[in-house]
Formats: structure tokens, C-alpha cells, sequence
């Protein structure tokens, strides 16, 4: 099966390319190469397996999602250079009307 050149002038028009003809000979057999490989993939019998996402098994090395708090704002805030003990002070850099 290949790609008829009305198919991939379409296909060029919406990735807004605008290749010359020796670029679009050399996509139009890329294209043709890459359906027959995938009619060649189709052809495995491949009923009853499982799907594979990775040849190795993975366990998730991953901590437990939660919430730890691990510094308390005042020790935060004891970094500030200036703070109203809640908040950080910082000077103001756009001017208001």
C-alpha cells in the first residue's frame, strides 16, 4: 500500500509544510515503507497476550504520597531578611497610581 500524492499533499497542508517535489518523492516512499512495515506488524498472531509496557518488571521505588511538613513557618521565616510574622516583606517594585 503506498500513499497517493493527493493523501500526502493533505497530510503536508495541515503539518503547514511546503516541501519542493524531491522532498515530497522522498515522504511519499518514507510513508509507503513505514504502512507496509505496519502491515507487516499487523500480521502477528498476537491474540491472548497481554499488553507489555516494559521486558522488566518494575516495582515503584516511589515514597507514599503524603503531606509531610518538614520546617515550621517561623523557621521559614527566621531566613527573611524582613517579615510581619506571618509573611515575607519585600520591597515593592511596581508603583500604584
Amino acid at each position: 500500500m503506498s500513499i497517493s500524492a493527493q493523501e500526502l499533499n493533505h497530510l503536508c497542508k495541515l503539518a503547514k509544510l511546503s516541501p519542493d517535489e524531491k522532498t515530497l518523492e522522498k515522504i511519499s516512499s518514507q510513508f509507503t515503507d513505514i504502512i507496509n512495515y505496519i502491515d507487516t506488524l499487523s500480521e502477528a498472531k498476537t491474540e491472548g497476550i497481554e499488553p507489555l509496557y516494559s521486558p522488566v518488571f518494575h516495582e515503584s521505588a516511589v515514597r507514599e504520597d503524603k503531606a509531610v511538613r518538614k520546617q515550621t513557618p517561623d523557621q521559614i521565616l527566621k531566613n527573611a531578611p524582613e517579615t510581619d510574622g506571618t509573611y515575607f516583606i519585600v520591597p515593592r517594585i511596581v508603583e500604584g497610581k
